[in-house]
C-alpha cells in the first residue's frame, strides 16, 4: 500500500469512527429531549392536580363561608322574629289591660 492509499483508508476510518460518534451523540441527545419532555409532562400533570385540589379546597371553602352566612342570617331573623312576638304579645296585653282599667271601675 502506498502512502496516499493509507492515508485515505486513515481518513475513511476516522470518517467511521466520527459517523458513530455523532450517531452516539444524535441518539443520546434524543434520549435527554425524551427524558426532558417526560419531566415536563409529569410537572405538568403535578400542577394540574395541584391547581384541581386548590380550587377543590377553594370551592369548600366558599361554601362554609356561604353557609356561616346563611346561618348566621337566619339566627339573626329568628331573633328579629322573636323580638317582634314579644313586643307584640306586651303591646296586646297593654290593650287588653287599657280595656279592663276603662270598662271596669
Amino acid at each position: 500500500m502506498d502512502v496516499s492509499s493509507r492515508v485515505l483508508s486513515e481518513l475513511a476510518s476516522r470518517e467511521v469512527a466520527l459517523d458513530a460518534q455523532i450517531d452516539a451523540a444524535r441518539e443520546q441527545a434524543r434520549r435527554e429531549v425524551e427524558a426532558a419532555e417526560a419531566e415536563a409532562n409529569r410537572i405538568l400533570a403535578e400542577a394540574q392536580a395541584r391547581a384541581q385540589a386548590m380550587q377543590a379546597e377553594h370551592e369548600r371553602q366558599l361554601e362554609a363561608e356561604t353557609q356561616q352566612i346563611r346561618n348566621e342570617a337566619r339566627a339573626r331573623a329568628e331573633e328579629g322574629a322573636q323580638a317582634t312576638r314579644q313586643r307584640a304579645q306586651a303591646r296586646v296585653q297593654q290593650a287588653a289591660e287599657y280595656i279592663l282599667r276603662a270598662v271596669l271601675p
